[in-house]
């Protein structure tokens, strides 16, 4: 019989009661690091003060008006993202996909409002994911996600992650724009390097095209610096954000400049449950977190310290770590034995991980984590790789 929960998850057996920091809680009281953090989602780790005030305090005033009102929380995150980015201004909605989705139609509707509506074509990187809608299903161009789902979307084309003549060489009258991740989560913790970004924004004003960076798991603090475009020192048109911007509350915007969004106007777009009252106090606690000074240099300082350990286990352990990839606090373990087993061997070492592409372990640890968490999480990656030498 099928269960009530639509089988779309393999799931591990483990169930959580509660969090606290960085760590989960089963209801035997066992006590798991979490190096998962709901998949780069829990940016300020479990249950973190700030936020559950937050929450307790807007949910006793107001959830939901839909956008046919001011919502005042809404233009405030919206002010402060702009502050802080190279946007003009901001949509927002409740995922990362649904940012994808508005990301791709701006490209469309840029162009057609700008007298070439033959552009729609978008250029896309081979190991990406931006979401599990249909188009951004296409965008990424995965053929495990996207079989069984035909027709497929047209308006796709790719090109290897990092190769800037393939990229070149794709680009046609109908292209309208290129979107990439600056560093490829899901793909396998695949950071563009600064030279690669810096080109990509060369070729899009060499064509004509909006490029779009998905910083959906890499953004919000997770490199070191509040987007991971910014290591580059080069801006795109439109950005998709999302995971840690509620820090575990639904919540994902579309960030974009005045030029590319010049045709939008009321009833262009719009979503029922997007930048309500509940979302944006959280959007805002997190910020008041993240902007705080000397966040993000904390972020690098212990992102420095995980990583040079990390090299050192995997020195110790070149037949279990091929490689550590990665930047800030999205780190990737390119595996020699295969990633699942070695997930599965952390998880029995109360460290949770997540796999990825490329067979790479996924450690995505709440931005919070100090020294001593990353003490732990080694040891518990060292016990892990002694099993395949014992």
């Amino acid at each position: 019989m099928i269960p009530a929960v639509m089988p779309t998850y393999a799931r591990s057996e483990l169930a959580f009661e509660r969090g606290e920091g960085a760590y989960l809680f089963t209801a035997e009281g066992e006590r798991y690091l979490d190096f998962a953090a709901g998949i780069a989602v829990n940016a300020l780790g479990h249950s973190h003060p700030h936020l559950v005030e937050t929450l307790i305090e807007q949910g006793k005033k107001l959830w939901h008006t839909s956008n046919l009102y001011q919502i005042p929380e809404q233009t405030r995150l919206a002010e402060r993202l702009v502050a802080n980015t190279f946007a003009d201004s901001a949509f927002f909605g409740n995922s990362g996909a649904e940012a994808g989705e508005l990301a791709i139609k701006i490209v469309r509707k840029y162009h057609d409002d700008t007298g070439h509506p033959e552009r729609y074509r978008v250029i896309g990187c081979q190991g990406s994911f931006h979401g599990r809608t249909l188009a951004t299903l296409a965008a990424a161009g995965n053929e495990k996600y996207l079989k069984g789902y035909a027709p497929i979307v047209d308006g796709f084309d790719h090109v290897a992650f990092g190769n800037l003549n393939e990229l070149r060489a794709a680009i046609t009258p109908e292209t309208a724009a290129i979107m990439v991740e600056p560093v490829q989560g899901e793909g396998g913790i695949r950071p563009g390097s600064i030279d690669y970004l810096k080109g990509l924004r060369a070729v899009a004003d060499e064509f004509g095209l909006l490029l779009i960076f998905d910083e959906v798991q890499c953004g919000m603090g997770r490199t070191g610096k509040l987007f991971a475009h910014e290591w580059a020192g080069v801006a795109p048109d439109v950005m998709m954000v999302a995971k840690g911007l509620g820090g575990g509350f639904p919540v994902g915007a579309v960030l974009a400049t005045e030029k590319a969004i010049q045709g939008f106007a009321p009833g262009v777009h719009g979503s029922t449950f997007g930048g309500n009252p509940l979302a944006m106090a959280i959007g805002n606690a997190v910020l008041d977190v993240m902007l705080a000074p000397g966040f993000l240099e904390g972020v690098q300082k212990n992102a420095a310290l995980l990583r040079s350990k990390l090299e050192a286990v995997a020195a110790k352990y070149p037949d279990v770590i091929a490689e550590v990839r990665g930047i800030g606090l999205i780190l990737g373990l390119r595996c020699v034995v295969p990633n699942t087993e070695l997930v599965d061997k952390l998880r029995q070492q109360k460290l949770l991980t997540v796999g990825a592409g490329d067979n790479v372990v996924r450690l995505v640890p709440p931005l919070i984590i100090g020294p001593a968490e990353i003490d732990q999480a080694v040891a518990a990656i060292d016990a892990a790789c002694r099993t395949w030498s014992a």
